[in-house]
């Protein structure tokens, strides 16, 4: 499959998610090694996956990492619960997320960690829909569609009369806010009447098993299942663009491109085990480890802000929150050293 004309190679990892917990140990010593607990995006998993792999053959602190895939939201649940010790996150902390971690004395460093665009599909078979436009998108998945918004002709008329079947993450999902909020104007606004799943390669087998079916997912799913999928272009207003890693990174591929994040608890932040670890993560040399897994890299300059960032200790949320702060990711961790 060639997304926006070129090749997209495929990955080198399979992603195994099979069950609701994945538990990667890093053998380092046969017993007493600590245990550092990931939970949250599922968008994430295949970063933390990475990194957890590839760190295990360079740590020299005997720990075992075990992630678990809850979504964004239900990641943040534990999260502030002091339950974890690091929250992956698809979308920046909710205001209501921020209130609870400080409620439970949770305080938190929160750092951004890759770049991702939702990526629409449909079944290979589809042979009419190659762009969709905001406005499509919102008449489909708007709460008002629900009952009414039923077969492909309802979208464009010049659509086939087929039913339309729509499947999407859950409720808990950072991908499931991100997207009603750019594409419906109010996050968790959205039609009830779709197949909906925490776990993103449910989804890809459901657009992939329905020749009437539309979805969307985090962009290293798309790529990872490119041979089952059809990826569409979106037009954000300045005609059809496909998320392609320089789309994505340069902000063309709008409004459906988005930050990727980790949430560190700042009491862990102080565990050998989770210090290097999270250096290890946020480090500029793991740019070619993020893009071999689907996603896209930011400048070496965020990552080192980033991590400048870490070992300051410095807590709170500039991305999210009741005001989150304006500008780019380099620019708005620049100014808040």
């Amino acid at each position: 499959m060639r997304i926006g004309g070129q090749e997209i190679p495929k990955r080198r990892r399979r992603l195994a998610l099979a069950g609701a917990l994945v538990c990667l140990a890093l053998v380092l010593a046969a017993c007493g090694a600590g245990t550092i607990d990931i939970d949250g995006s599922s968008t994430v998993f295949p970063i933390s996956e990475a990194m957890v792999e590839e760190f295990a053959k360079v740590s020299v602190v005997p720990s075992r990492l075990v992630i678990g895939i809850s979504g964004t939201g239900g990641g943040f649940k534990k999260f502030c619960a002091g339950e974890t010790d690091i929250n992956n996150a698809s979308r920046p902390i909710k205001q209501s997320e921020v209130e609870k971690c400080a409620e439970n004395g949770v305080e938190y460093i929160e750092l951004p960690i890759a770049i991702d665009g939702i990526t629409i599909t449909v079944n290979p078979d589809n042979d009419f829909v190659q762009c969709l436009t905001v406005a499509d998108l919102h008449a489909m998945w708007s709460p008002e569609a629900e009952g009414k918004i039923k077969r492909w002709i309802d979208v464009r008329p010049e659509w086939p009369d087929q039913t339309l079947r729509l499947y999407g993450p859950g409720v808990d999902s950072g991908t499931f806010d991100y997207f009603t909020r750019v594409i419906n104007g109010e996050a968790q606004a959205s039609r009830g009447d779709f197949t909906s799943s925490e776990r993103d390669n449910v989804l890809v087998q459901g657009v992939s098993g329905d020749r009437s079916s539309l979805g969307y997912f985090g962009y290293a799913f798309a790529l990872e299942n490119q041979d089952i999928l059809k990826v569409v272009a979106v037009d954000g207003g300045n005609g059809c663009v496909f998320p392609t890693s320089e789309t994505i990174n340069d902000g063309s591929y709008e409004p459906l491109s988005r930050p990727l994040l980790m949430y560190v608890a700042r009491e862990s932040a102080d565990v050998d085990a989770v210090k290097d670890f999270v250096r290890y993560h946020i480090s500029p040399e793991r740019e070619r480890l993020i893009e071999e897994v689907g996603f896209v890299a930011f400048p070496a300059r965020v990552y080192e802000l980033a991590l400048a960032r870490f070992e300051k200790g410095l807590t709170g949320t500039l991305f999210g929150g009741s005001d989150p702060q304006q500008g780019t990711v380099e620019e708005i961790l620049a100014s808040n050293q």
